[in-house]
């Protein structure tokens, strides 16, 4: 097994500097050369089986456990050596099969009737809140910051994501907004405060993210005009809002429930309404999510395209207004985490334990390689019902931005959340 795994190492990394260690205690030099060294070594030969039968999942699962180790360099620099050579030719008919099979399983996962998407939720969001701290800058935001100018702090980056989407929903006093997916209420109390008397309304399938929202909101004196609800986007009815908003959520919605997304919104969202849209998105159509993220971070979400998404909204009878990519602001976004993840490594581990480290290590080092080198990006897309709910021209995101940053330089600092 080791010659075999040998092989299909050697077919991938043409390109790059590794140095593999094999069970059987061989040593090879693998690649061109070019690059920092890598230096790898496989514990078992049973690893090496695994690994080479089902690369996509079992070389996270290797890592987690011990049995692919890193001697010198870092999974992300693994990871990047091989997403920057060709691996086609690697797939043989066990592989290909594999590959349908997973992709039938979740097309089935997304279409049944069974409702699992506050377990879903809670298999990721509702781990300890120490363990988001570790990584997150001060508002706890958990989804892909704006590093607009480039260069800037993750805290001014996601301040600047903050101050894009609220510019982009064109507030006005006393409204009405729904936040679909609130997390900790960053993006909530940014809006109501922000913007006289608006009123909002945040949603969430975490009851860790409830708790601390509804603690931050009442520290901050906003709890009779930000509220937030344990409430599923599905059943909510009897009320139409001004403006939706929804980060980094419709990436958990799955790829057979995108039509009944957006007949919601439409039902939600007043005649003279707006929404914006922030998600993550990829190229092209994929069918499924990676087996690694699937069964170890995010049960039965999918990564949509923009094809994908545009024709729900336009079959649910919204007009898109507006669409943005943000190309490799997530990828910046990963870094930032993964290095501060990395850095209070002993908090994680006393927080669970080495192999859960390396699972979060392994998730954030290979999300962030898959900004940089399988061209996923974040899309933003403006949403209404009407032409004349928006602007016919886009200067107005500038002017309203410039008039955020003014509210900035006043707002009260965020209070740090103690546990």
């Amino acid at each position: 097994m080791a010659s075999g795994f040998l092989s299909i190492v050697k077919k991938i990394i043409r390109k790059g500097n590794l140095k593999l260690t094999l069970a059987n205690g061989e040593t090879h030099a693998i690649g061109d050369g070019s690059g920092d060294l890598v230096v790898v070594r496989v514990a078992d030969e049973e690893a090496e089986k695994l690994i080479r039968r089902d690369p996509t999942l079992k070389l996270g699962e290797m890592y987690m456990d011990g049995r692919f180790i890193l001697e010198q360099g870092n999974i992300y620099d693994f990871l990047s050596m091989v997403k920057q050579n060709t691996t086609n030719e690697i797939f043989d008919i066990p592989m290909a099969a594999r590959l349908v099979g997973r992709i039938a399983l979740q097309q089935l996962k997304s279409r049944l009737p069974i409702n699992h998407n506050q377990r879903n939720v809670a298999h990721h969001y509702d781990l300890s809140e120490k363990l988001f701290a570790l990584f997150l800058e001060e508002d706890w935001q958990y989804s892909c910051a704006y590093f607009d100018p480039p260069g800037i702090s993750l805290e001014e980056a996601q301040l600047a994501k903050k101050r894009h989407i609220a510019a982009k929903l064109l507030l006005e006093p006393n409204q009405h907004i729904l936040e679909i997916g609130s997390g900790w209420g960053g993006m909530g109390m940014y809006l109501a405060e922000s913007t006289t008397g608006v009123d909002v309304t945040g949603i969430t399938l975490s009851e860790e993210q409830l708790k601390i929202s509804r603690e931050r909101a009442q520290k901050r004196g906003l709890a009779d005009r930000v509220r937030f609800e344990l409430q599923d986007y599905r059943t909510m009815t009897g009320m139409k809002f001004d403006r939706i908003v929804s980060v980094g959520m419709f990436e958990h919605v799955g790829i057979g429930n995108f039509g009944n997304y957006f007949r919601k919104v439409h039902e939600l969202l007043a005649d003279d309404g707006v929404m914006l849209l922030h998600s993550i998105a990829r190229p092209k159509r994929s069918f499924a999510t990676n087996a690694f993220i699937e069964k170890y971070i995010f049960p039965q979400g999918y990564i949509p395209s923009i094809g994908e998404t545009v024709p729900a909204i336009e079959k649910a009878g919204l007009l898109i207004r507006d669409i943005e990519v943000l190309p490799l602001h997530y990828a910046h976004t990963l870094r930032h985490w993964r290095e501060r993840f990395v850095a209070r490594k002993a908090e994680a581990v006393a927080l669970y334990d080495e192999r859960f480290f390396r699972m979060w290590e392994f998730y954030l080092a290979g999300s962030e390689m898959g900004f940089r080198w399988d061209e996923l990006f974040v899309m933003q897309i403006q949403i209404s019902k009407n032409q004349y709910s928006t602007p016919d021209n886009r200067n107005y995101i500038a002017e309203n931005e410039a008039k955020l940053k003014e509210f900035e330089a006043t707002r009260p600092p965020l209070e740090k959340v103690i546990f």
